[in-house]
């Protein structure tokens, strides 16, 4: 494996970690107006997340770093032509961030109201634009021989972005459920489990259309082999064990199936643009690769001791922080902050 390869793989893996783990407190934000119905619910539902959504954030900062400083050409393609898309995310993120820190700043009913709605739509929007913008690295965007894009917002609006962020939406807000009932008492635990149940069906009936526009829109037929039907196989597969285990009751290996439809999925998509990093629709050859976008070997050699060094600290560091935080979230006072 050359730099070029690993940084590629650390790039995914980067994203990777960021939805599964930020994929269930987007899902509890969007669930958020739904199961809480009283503030003392709210409350509950915010403190399951609490300790965590800001460190599930580091992985998207880390992954957004190492894309500018190991492939700086995807980077600056990625954020010229996705401009709107992702300053819409960044609102939504800073939004989601304000109004988990605000809202507990006043007991007026209309404040808290106000921020709650805030959590959602900043928990929603990101859910469903990361999905646009993946299915838009595997569909294909207008690139030019100067690796620059050329296309504008609408370009990026199509069916299979559309199918792509919803997707998204509907797997993350499933984890979200799914990790609800395994922080929370009754009766948000019931109902975590019961809408877990529900959102299952539609979050599996999506995930097949879009395994099947993937084949058909893109280039897999021609380029992965045996990864075309392994790999969509054991994503539908471990959906499959998601729904098992929920209706076992099985919470916990519910949440762990869920979590491995999204990790297969992830792998799938960069395994499907491999070496590529943005394709071109103009031309195939105009694609953005991890070798035409990436920095020189002296910088990704850095880069690679540097990562060797602190990447296991900031994971031993994440994992000890969710075992500090593994017990239920009850209604006691001192279990409340927002």
């Amino acid at each position: 494996m050359d730099l070029n390869t690993l940084w590629f793989a650390l790039i995914a893996i980067l994203f990777t970690g960021y939805f599964v783990l930020d994929g269930f407190d987007l899902g509890v934000g969007i669930l958020l107006p739904f199961l809480g119905k009283k503030d003392i619910d709210r409350r509950v539902i915010l403190n399951t997340i609490g300790p965590h959504w800001d460190g599930n954030e580091v992985w998207l900062i880390t992954a957004g770093g190492a894309m500018f400083a190991a492939v700086p050409n995807w980077y600056a393609t990625l954020f010229s032509g996705f401009y709107l898309a992702l300053f819409l995310m960044l609102l939504a993120l800073i939004l989601r961030g304000v109004a988990l820190e605000f809202r507990s700043k006043d007991e007026n009913p209309t404040w808290r109201k106000l921020w709650d709605w805030a959590v959602f739509i900043g928990s929603l929007l990101p859910a469903l634009l990361w999905g646009v913008a993946f299915a838009n690295f595997v569909r294909g965007v207008p690139i030019n021989a100067e690796k620059i894009f050329v296309g504008n917002f609408w370009d990026l609006i199509n069916l299979y972005a559309i199918l792509g962020g919803l997707v998204s939406l509907a797997i993350f807000t499933l984890q979200g459920a799914i990790f609800l009932s395994l922080k929370t008492e009754e009766p948000i635990r019931e109902k975590a489990e019961i809408t877990a149940k529900r959102l299952w069906i539609p979050a599996f009936i999506l995930l097949v259309l879009t395994i099947a526009a993937t084949y058909f829109l893109s280039d897999i037929p021609d380029r992965l082999g045996i990864n075309l039907t392994v790999l969509p196989f054991l994503i539908l597969l471990a959906g499959g064990l998601t729904l098992w285990f929920i209706t076992k009751r099985r919470m916990g290996r519910a949440f762990i199936a869920n979590s491995v439809t999204i990790l297969l999925g992830m792998v799938n998509l960069f395994a499907i643009l491999y070496p590529r990093v943005m394709v071109s629709i103009l031309d195939p050859n105009f694609s953005l690769t991890i070798y035409n976008s990436a920095s020189g070997v002296n910088t990704l050699r850095i880069m690679s001791i540097v990562a060797a060094i602190f990447v296991p600290v900031v994971l031993v560091y994440q994992g000890w922080s969710y075992w500090i935080f593994r017990k239920r979230v009850t209604t006691k006072a001192e279990d409340l902050h927002y």
